[in-house]
């Protein structure tokens, strides 16, 4: 017997409380890491990178079956292009998907700043700038997306952990690879943060990222005219 559809409302929130939980892994393991890794950067971006792995497979693992777990803007719009014409979601339900995949990277920020007694509203200080970053975040998404949407079934889940933990550390901007994560991160002082006058530049190459993996995926794309 097929099982339901989750509701929108049941999506929305898997969305805006996944996007939470990852922003709150991906900062609180920050803040700890750098308490406790003694002024070694490489221990503490490794203890960054593992929190932020785990957390992740696990939130795709629990809350995909509600939502697709996109937990990032341009996810949820590659996605959504992805669909058939005659089959796609109306606009409302990707924008609604956004707003609060938005608004859940903002409360994972203050939660993870709640829970280790620092000012819940801050901004960081962190400047990440120059053409070697932003090329950096444009081969991080690119890769996500290709991940993304290339993914056996059912292996989603570990490959996209796998690929944000790899680009962690070969890219040199650390991999943020989400909008919603530079917003969330723009909010935190923290090991994790990124200053404001440096978040359009991270975006932008992102949204170029997002479209050059969605170019790609689909030269992987066979009809069955060419198999035959």
């Amino acid at each position: 017997m097929p099982t339901a559809r989750p509701r929108l409302s049941q999506q929305l929130l898997a969305e805006c409380a996944g996007t939470a939980a990852l922003l709150c892994a991906v900062i609180g393991s920050g803040v700890m890491a750098e308490r406790l890794a003694g002024g070694n950067t490489a221990v503490a971006l490794l203890a960054n990178t593992l929190a932020t792995v785990w957390a992740l497979y696990v939130l795709i693992e629990t809350l995909g079956p509600v939502s697709g777990a996109h937990f990032n803007p341009l996810v949820t719009l590659v996605l959504w292009s992805k669909q058939p014409l005659a089959q796609r979601e109306p606009a409302r339900a990707a924008t609604l998907f956004i707003v609060f995949q938005l608004l859940g990277a903002v409360l994972g920020a203050w939660l993870a700043h709640a829970m280790f007694d620092l000012p819940v509203l801050q901004t960081s200080a962190k400047l990440r700038t120059g053409s070697g970053q932003w090329l950096a975040e444009a081969v991080a998404t690119a890769g996500l997306v290709l991940v993304i949407l290339r993914a056996p079934a059912g292996k989603a889940s570990a490959l996209v952990a796998s690929y944000i933990g790899a680009a962690y550390w070969f890219t040199a901007s650390t991999s943020f690879a989400n909008p919603a994560a530079v917003l969330g991160r723009m909010l935190s002082d923290s090991f994790a943060g990124i200053a404001p006058a440096s978040a359009p530049g991270f975006v932008l190459a992102q949204c170029a990222g997002a479209l050059a993996g969605l170019w790609l995926a689909g030269l992987f794309e066979t009809s069955l005219e060419s198999t035959l």
